[in-house]
């Protein structure tokens, strides 16, 4: 059976068409752990970027191996791009939500250059801080949130997005197989912080480390918080 088709680079064409010069386009992974970062990708596109590059496909299609032999190619290809972070304490601080705006505002603020429109995956706009919360996030790299395009399943369909994806995905895996040789016990070098079996076992024999999310509902054995 045939795979997806491959993205495109029509929605970003659109919008550099609309009189955009430089689309950043945006991904994040890590929503679902119970450990570790909140981790966001952007890739900006302008008008320089003439074709989707070759083999970019949403991270989740790939194998390990191909994302990683894609980022420096995606790091040529794009006119710049850079990833972002957010802590597990900073995740119970403020929340998935804003722990993932936090991290998206330190990937902007990374950037050499600046973008003028994003391009988020998912139907929801949680880059844009609401307006009632003022800056909520005191530890953000403060920047200028431009205006947000959503669009679901970009991550499929739009070769950015899928780029930002794949870069999003390879430092956070690097993240976590490096704070693996910290907490060897919960095997987050093979499940990357999400709720494996083995991982929900190490939580229920030894309980949770500082790199959990400890205001999520984790299985933790009694009396072994550490």
């Amino acid at each position: 059976m045939a795979g997806p088709p491959s993205p495109t680079l029509r929605v970003e064409k659109r919008l550099l068409r609309a009189g955009h010069e430089r689309v950043g386009c945006i991904d994040e992974v890590g929503r679902g752990a119970l450990g570790g970062p909140a981790t966001v990708g952007v890739v900006v596109i302008d008008g320089a970027v003439r074709r989707p590059l070759p083999g970019v496909r949403d991270s989740k299609l790939l194998r390990p191996a191909a994302r990683r032999d894609l980022v420096p190619r995606i790091e040529r290809w794009a006119t710049a791009s850079a990833v972002g972070h957010a802590g597990a304490t900073e995740v119970d601080e403020h929340g998935i939500v804003g722990a993932l705006r936090l991290a998206a505002q330190r990937a902007l603020a990374a950037l050499p250059i600046d973008v003028d429109v994003v391009l988020l995956d998912g139907s929801h706009d949680w880059l844009t801080p609401p307006a009632t919360t003022g800056l909520f996030e005191p530890d953000a790299v403060i920047v200028a949130t431009p205006p947000v395009v959503t669009l679901v399943k970009a991550d499929l369909t739009c070769a950015g997005v899928a780029a930002a994806s794949v870069l999003a995905k390879c430092a956070r895996d690097a993240l976590m197989v490096g704070l693996a040789r910290r907490h060897p016990e919960y095997g987050w070098d093979e499940n990357k912080g999400y709720a494996s079996p083995a991982h929900l076992d190490a939580l229920r024999r030894v309980g949770p480390c500082d790199e959990h999310r400890r205001s999520w509902n984790l299985p933790t054995a009694v009396g072994s918080l550490r």
